[in-house]
């Protein structure tokens, strides 16, 4: 995962990246939550494998057990 995730101040404002490509961890992110399959994530971003797509929800994991969640209100 570590190579296919990238966090470069000059792309997309520093947001993380499929490296190579302008898509956002988030976007992948949102396209699960909405309901898409990994095809249906490939095929709308043929640009992608399964394994950038696996990095990215991997990345997602451990953003997510790294930081301090609160609960909104």
């Amino acid at each position: 995962m570590d190579d296919r995730i990238v966090v470069d101040p000059n792309i997309c404002s520093g947001k993380p990246t499929v490296r190579g490509t302008r898509i956002m961890v988030k976007n992948i992110l949102g396209m699960v939550a909405g309901g898409y399959t990994m095809a249906g994530i490939i095929e709308a971003y043929p640009e992608l494998t399964n394994n950038d797509v696996t990095a990215a929800l991997e990345y997602a994991s451990q953003v997510i057990d790294e930081e301090k969640v609160i609960p909104r209100a």
